[in-house]
C-alpha cells in the first residue's frame, strides 16, 4: 500500500487575475527579511500570492514563527528537503538535521513537535501556477523527468511506495541538473522555478530557474530573490540574463 495516499503531493493553482504570483528561494527561518523583501516589492496580500520553494526552516532565528506564514491564505509552499525532516522528525537522522540547523526543533516540547510535523506533512512536493505565458510548476529542488507530465503522474499515482519516495527524494534533494549543467528544457511546462543550491544571483538551465539567492545568509551579501511567475523577472533585478555563463 503506498504511504500518505491522502495526501496532495502536487497541488494547482488557476491563474491570478487580480494581482501578481511571484515565487520565492529558499526561507530557512528569516521571516522578517522576506517581509522586508515583499515590502520593498509593493506585495499586496489582499491580492497577490506568494509561492516558496521551501525550505522554511532551520538556520534562522524565526522558524517557528513558520506557523503563521503558514496560516496566511496567500502564502504556498512546496516541502523542501529540511521541511521533510520535520515531517520525519522520529525516524529521520537528527544528528545529521542538528548539524544542519535543526536545533530548534530538537527544543520544542513533544506536542509541539508533532504539530509543525502535521502541518508540514500536508505540504506538497510540487506546485503548479497557471499564468498569461504557460503553466509554471515549483519544486524544491529538481524535476525528475523529461516532462513536467511524467512528473504529476509520478506523483499523483506512483506504481509503488519505492517509486514514490524515489520521486520525492529527487524533487526535494537532487542537484544532478546543476552540477551537470544540463540546460534540456522540461517538457509540457513554461518554467519549473526550484531552490536548494545557493547561488549568488539567479541562474536558469533550460526552463529551471535558480532563484536561492541566500536571503537566510545576510553575513554573506544573500538576498531574497522574488520571480514574477507572469513575467519571469526578477525582483529585484538579475544584473545578466539569467543564464549560464
Amino acid at each position: 500500500m503506498l504511504e500518505n495516499i491522502e495526501v496532495v503531493r502536487i497541488k494547482r493553482f488557476a491563474a491570478n487575475t487580480a494581482g501578481r504570483d511571484f515565487a520565492v528561494g529558499d526561507i530557512h527561518g528569516h521571516f522578517t527579511r522576506l517581509q522586508a523583501a515583499l515590502d520593498a516589492a509593493g506585495f499586496d496580500p489582499a491580492v497577490d500570492r506568494l509561492f516558496s520553494v521551501g525550505d522554511l526552516v532551520d538556520r534562522g532565528p524565526e522558524c517557528r514563527d513558520v506557523l503563521g506564514w503558514l496560516a496566511k491564505p496567500w502564502f504556498h509552499p512546496v516541502r523542501g528537503n529540511h521541511d521533510d525532516y520535520v515531517c520525519r522528525f522520529d525516524t529521520c537522522d537528527v544528528d545529521n538535521w542538528v548539524y544542519n540547523g535543526g536545533t530548534w526543533f530538537a527544543g520544542l516540547a513533544w506536542d509541539e513537535q508533532r504539530e509543525f510535523a502535521a502541518l508540514f506533512r500536508e505540504l506538497p512536493i510540487a506546485i503548479e501556477v497557471e499564468t498569461p505565458g504557460g503553466l509554471a510548476g515549483i519544486v524544491h529542488a529538481d524535476c525528475p523527468f523529461p516532462s513536467w507530465d511524467q512528473l504529476r503522474a509520478a506523483l499523483e499515482a506512483p506504481e509503488t511506495a519505492k517509486q514514490l519516495r524515489l520521486t520525492q527524494n529527487t524533487c526535494m534533494w537532487s542537484r544532478s541538473r546543476i552540477e551537470l549543467r544540463d540546460n534540456e528544457p522540461i517538457d509540457g511546462v513554461r518554467a519549473v522555478v526550484v531552490g536548494h543550491t545557493p547561488l549568488p544571483s539567479p541562474a536558469s538551465l533550460g526552463n529551471v530557474i535558480y532563484i536561492d539567492t541566500m536571503g537566510w545568509r545576510p553575513q554573506d551579501g544573500g538576498y531574497f530573490t522574488l520571480l514574477d511567475l507572469a513575467s519571469l523577472e526578477t525582483i529585484p533585478p538579475t544584473p545578466a540574463k539569467l543564464s549560464w555563463d
